[in-house]
């Protein structure tokens, strides 16, 4: 018994981490439970749908899984043949059979590493595949979202879920899933080459097997709780980031820099701690590994070389210096993919942890969907009629109230009243951004809620007031992704009187357009949107403020736009400046949800109600500001 003391001593060592991981584990567990942190997806369920995207890649994967086996042959093959040589060159032998045992070392390194190019090249195409269809997939969702689903998501996370998400995943193909497999078969192939070798070792060896499976176990909790943790802290840094850059010159404007960095590293600190985290978790369970690997190189060269120097065999077998050599490699390639596992655990956790942030997103269920019997419509005559519509963006907190009224087709109506009287909202829910709770809103007769929302929202066209310009060039903001001729283009612009403006710069409609259009005046920039709206031909035109903070020169140039463009379609109009909706067909006045009155300009003079009285103040204004 005495001399299985060292081998006690280690057993009791090992048993002792065992029980202290095992204890916090239970500890940690509790916590969550108590704090309620549960995770909303198994990890069967994400490996299930991860999958999916790997599917169509299968031969893909059974090409690179063949590959693997015959690059596990080194693997195997290689310690016998280390053990032979060290046997032979200890005893008589004959240098050709030295060297044709050599060569045949270097043929089947050579052969793996053949194995292992193919097998990196495959993956890393295969990869890039995944990652392109998954970002893809995330970003086709978030377009199908409704308005009021985006504007409750910061766009840094969103940014975060399209960007750096599905690289942690596209990672998990090319590198960790495929790895964790090729480990598995190694450690298969090399426990059946040490069975065979010396089976009462082995069986000293898988003691320690136990001890892994129970690190391992223990390791997946904390590292998953870290890696969520790292995403959410990751996320908000972009969010915050997202947002203040793009408001950096109001930040400028009221000197609050020191503030915005102080929120910004108390951010950065939370992100640095949930890192750090991480980084202990990791740092604990890849050194227990490798103490258990330690520990049975041990275990083995005690009674090893006890028994060869003794003369005495070990648990009934004999050992011979060769089989030494062979366990010592067979040890190594045992235990080095089980120490792999910590790193490979430690990547399959955070691709995990990713991959549910973006089926969260993907499992988010757009509240504005088109119907089972919804139709696409080819064309429209731009006749629209509210029928006591009732609608609220929160429940029970009516922003319009039983409207009703009905729009000719190729009328201009104008919608007039003060901030939050509900003008925006009419408009919203013509082009379907939100639906209604309560009435019905029709286009040529048809409910919009029969139409599907692409071919409804393909005939408005809308002008508001805080125009977006993408960055790239004019040509590439005005025809968006569609193709149109350049005479087409130019006729557009000349008939908005953008020509006024884009001829004059030195590349006309190739003109660089920066982030947002800020190199282009808010006059030029509504002017642009103007041509863009023309040349994809919309029945129905929607102008929401679009003449608002603009110089009076650009002003009158897009009167003058204005007039032309009665002559396309219907042109509904959200304006304070009532100056600027003299000519409307009809003019539609809101209060607090409801219409008050409506009629057409000379008509509502006459009546010499609130419309009266809001252009009367109006007029008194703009002449005192004259004069």
């Amino acid at each position: 018994m005495r001399e299985y003391l060292p081998i006690l001593i280690v057993g009791a060592i090992i048993g002792s981490f065992a029980l202290a991981f095992t204890a916090a584990f239970i500890i940690a567990k509790r916590r969550n439970q108590l704090e309620g942190k549960q995770r909303n997806m198994s990890d069967r369920e994400i490996v299930s749908r991860l999958l999916a995207y790997a599917k169509p890649y299968k031969m893909q994967f059974v090409l690179v899984f063949f590959v693997m086996l015959v690059a596990n042959v080194y693997s195997v093959i290689s310690p016998l043949i280390i053990g032979h040589i060290e046997e032979t060159v200890v005893g008589d032998f004959e240098l050709s059979y030295l060297f044709t045992i050599v060569g045949a070392y270097i043929g089947i390194l050579l052969v793996s590493l053949a194995c292992t190019y193919i097998q990196a090249m495959v993956l890393q195409k295969v990869g890039q595949k995944i990652l392109s269809a998954m970002r893809e997939d995330v970003f086709t969702h978030i377009e199908g979202l409704s308005h009021e689903q985006l504007n409750d998501i910061p766009v840094g996370k969103l940014v975060t879920r399209v960007s750096n998400d599905p690289n942690a995943i596209s990672f998990m193909f090319t590198n960790i899933l495929v790895t964790l497999v090729q480990n598995v078969m190694v450690v298969i192939a090399v426990l059946g080459a040490m069975l065979m070798l010396n089976y009462m070792l082995t069986l000293m060896v898988l003691c320690f097997v136990p001890f892994v499976i129970l690190f391992t176990v223990i390791f997946r909790r904390f590292s998953r709780r870290v890696h969520l943790r790292v995403n959410d802290a990751t996320t908000d840094v972009n969010t915050y980031l997202s947002e203040n850059l793009s408001g950096i010159k109001i930040t400028q404007i009221f000197n609050q820099e020191d503030r915005k960095m102080r929120d910004f590293l108390e951010r950065s600190k939370t992100l640095q701690n949930a890192k750090r985290s991480r980084m202990f978790v990791f740092g604990v369970f890849q050194p227990m590994v490798y103490m258990l690997y330690i520990s049975s190189v041990l275990c083995l060269l005690y009674l090893g070389g006890k028994g060869y120097i003794g003369n005495w065999t070990v648990f009934g077998q004999t050992v011979s210096s060769g089989v030494v050599v062979s366990f010592y490699m067979y040890i190594s390639k045992f235990f080095n993919p089980i120490q792999q596992l910590a790193e490979q655990f430690d990547m399959l956790q955070r691709s995990f942890a990713a991959a549910e942030k973006i089926f969260t997103v993907m499992d988010m269920e757009p509240h504005i969907v088109d119907s089972p019997n919804a139709k696409d419509i080819k064309e429209i005559k731009g006749e629209i009629e509210f029928r006591d519509v009732w609608f609220a963006y929160n429940p029970g907190e009516w922003v319009l109230k039983g409207v009703s009224f009905h729009i000719s087709p190729r009328q201009t109506v104008a919608f007039v009243g003060s901030t939050g009287s509900g003008k925006s909202t009419i408009l919203s829910l013509i082009c379907r951004n939100y639906d209604i709770q309560k009435g019905q809103i029709l286009i040529d007769g048809v409910d919009i809620k029969d139409i599907t929302i692409a071919s409804l929202r393909k005939h408005f066209g809308q002008m508001l007031q805080d125009v977006f310009l993408f960055s790239g060039t004019i040509r590439s903001n005005i025809v968006l992704r569609d193709e149109f001729p350049e005479e087409e283009i130019r006729r557009a612009c000349e008939y908005v009187n953008a020509d006024s403006f884009i001829y004059r710069l030195d590349n006309g409609l190739d003109e660089i357009v920066r982030e947002r259009g800020n190199n282009f005046s808010a006059g030029q920039r509504q002017l642009l949107s103007f041509a863009r709206t023309i040349i994809h031909k919309p029945a129905v035109m929607i102008l929401d403020e679009a003449t608002a903070n603009i110089d009076t020169e650009t002003e009158l140039l897009i009167q003058d736009s204005l007039e032309k463009m009665k002559n396309i379609g219907t042109m509904l109009i959200v304006a304070h400046r009532l100056s600027t909706i003299q000519h409307a067909d009809n003019i539609i006045l809101l209060s607090h949800g409801e219409i008050l009155e409506q009629g057409t300009h000379q008509e509502l003079l006459r009546r010499k109600g609130r419309y009266y009285n809001l252009y009367t103040l109006q007029y008194n204004k703009e002449q005192l500001r004259r004069a």
